[in-house]
């Protein structure tokens, strides 16, 4: 079995505690289904720290601090509303990553403009204090399939994207 084999989240283990980074999830449309699977590894406490789910407007605002302007003016499924909570659970967490969900599972809730299987991810990283070199990237997807399946890809992809950031920083 080669490295690329193996599951994404031992990957990901494995870079994290090679690196001694943290991670946090902000998660809408996958429920936890990304931190759960980062806790199926054994060891994740060393770089785990938490997976908050925040569906609804409300909680967004409430627990992650994303601004009203955000989701006015963009709506929950956007890419500046999962920069915001990306760098919020980073931020909040004291983590060196940040990784958020928003999206469309389906099968209904979507729209010509956002339809089913629609999904933002963002990946934040903290870099040293007045270094300048934090960022955010986020990227777009859509997915075919049930909403379990749906879910089950952008679980996946979040932490593939993740893991590719950890390669560039």
């Amino acid at each position: 079995m080669t490295a690329d084999d193996r599951p994404v989240e031992r990957r990901v283990g494995e870079t994290l505690r090679d690196r001694g980074d943290t991670v946090a999830v902000a998660e809408s449309c996958t429920g936890g289904l990304v931190g759960s699977l980062l806790t199926d590894v054994s060891g994740s406490s060393a770089y785990f720290d938490r997976s908050v789910v925040t569906y609804s407007y409300d909680a967004k605002q409430d627990v992650l601090a994303v601004s009203r302007e955000a989701l006015d003016d963009h709506g929950a499924v956007s890419e500046p509303v999962a920069i915001e909570m990306a760098r919020a659970v980073r931020d909040t967490a004291g983590t060196d990553w940040g990784v958020a969900t928003t999206g469309v599972a389906g099968p209904t809730g979507g729209s010509p403009e956002t339809p089913v299987g629609t999904v933002y991810i963002a990946v934040a990283h903290a870099a040293p204090w007045e270094t300048g070199q934090s960022g955010c990237t986020v990227r777009h997807y859509e997915f075919a399939g049930s909403r379990t399946e749906v879910k089950a890809k952008i679980a996946g992809q979040a932490l593939e994207d993740l893991l590719d950031r950890t390669h560039t920083q």
